[in-house]
Parts: C-alpha cells; structure tokens; sequence
C-alpha cells in the first residue's frame, strides 16, 4: 500500500511539472489517502500483535 501512496505523489509531481495542476492535486490528495490508510493499519497490527502474544520472546534460543 505504501508503494501505491509513493506512486501517486511521484505522478502528481509529474502531473505539476507537466502542468496539470488538478491532475496534480487530485493525484496529491490520494497519495495521502493511503499513506493514512497504511499508519492505521500498521498501528493496528502493531497492537494487536502485542494484545495476541505473538512479539513476546520466550528467552530460548531458534
């Protein structure tokens, strides 16, 4: 998904430079749609991942 956001900011850099500023600026807004989208769902995961146990280390080696 941050793949996704990075390449909307790179076109709406594009879609400026080219001179299409609402091309631009909608491109913009998307970008930071999904940037949102993806620190929710990594805050998410982070905290779910500590309320299930999963991350806990058990001390004994692989």
């Amino acid at each position: 998904m941050i793949r996704v956001a990075i390449a909307f900011f790179v076109l709406a850099i594009v879609a400026y430079v080219l001179g299409a500023a609402g091309i631009a600026g909608l491109s913009m807004e998307i970008g930071k749609i999904l940037v949102g989208v993806f620190i929710v769902l990594a805050i998410l995961s982070y905290v779910g991942s500590l309320l299930s146990g999963s991350g806990k280390k058990t001390g004994r080696l692989p």
